[in-house]
């Protein structure tokens, strides 16, 4: 259960929500104190993608809070009904204004503390004159020698890219999978 949970009233009849263990559950539950209806709380994909052209990295610095004016990957949360890459291939479009191809998976990091999941895929971008969107100040191509890493907005950004570019001196981008289990430097 989310420490810093802001349910409080039921979203079906606006009774008051109580925490407790429904009956045959394992797990404290946001529970409607007049009909009984469990409230769920889930955690939440972050999908997002490793654009690459010409072995360089499309990193887009952001125009939105968190982390105003700090590179990052195109990367944002998966809608309802939407597939993680379908919602990667979105994120893409709409913050980088790159499309994509020869797109497979490439990062899942989970990170059960913040009640959350980031997946990354990789692909080839289509055009590499492809204009940001409103949540991106500007967008560059970077080697691995050029990145900010300083200035890179989150710990999964970070991992993400060294693994890239790892593989890439490997000769062979593969599949990552970590889980980081406190918050902190990567």
């Amino acid at each position: 259960m989310s420490e810093e949970s802001e349910l409080k009233f039921c979203s079906a009849c606006g009774a008051l929500l109580e925490i407790k263990i429904p009956e045959g559950d394992t797990r404290e539950r946001h529970v409607c104190t007049k009909f009984g209806q469990i409230h769920y709380e889930n955690p939440h994909n972050i999908v997002g993608t490793v654009p690459v052209y010409n072995g360089k990295v499309l990193l887009c610095r952001r125009a939105i809070d968190p982390c105003f004016g700090k590179w990052n990957l195109p990367a944002g949360h998966q809608e309802m009904k939407e597939g993680t890459m379908a919602g990667a291939l979105r994120e893409t479009k709409e913050e980088a204004g790159a499309e994509l191809k020869n797109v497979c998976p490439f990062m899942l990091l989970d990170v059960p503390f913040a009640s959350g999941t980031h997946i990354y895929f990789i692909g080839d971008v289509v055009n590499p004159d492809c204009k940001p969107g409103p949540e991106t100040l500007e967008q560059r191509f970077f080697s691995e020698e050029e990145i900010p890493w300083d200035k890179i907005a989150f710990n999964s950004v970070k991992r993400a890219l060294r693994c890239y570019f790892s593989d890439l001196k490997k000769g062979s981008i593969g599949f990552h999978y970590e889980i980081k289990e406190k918050p902190g430097k990567e």
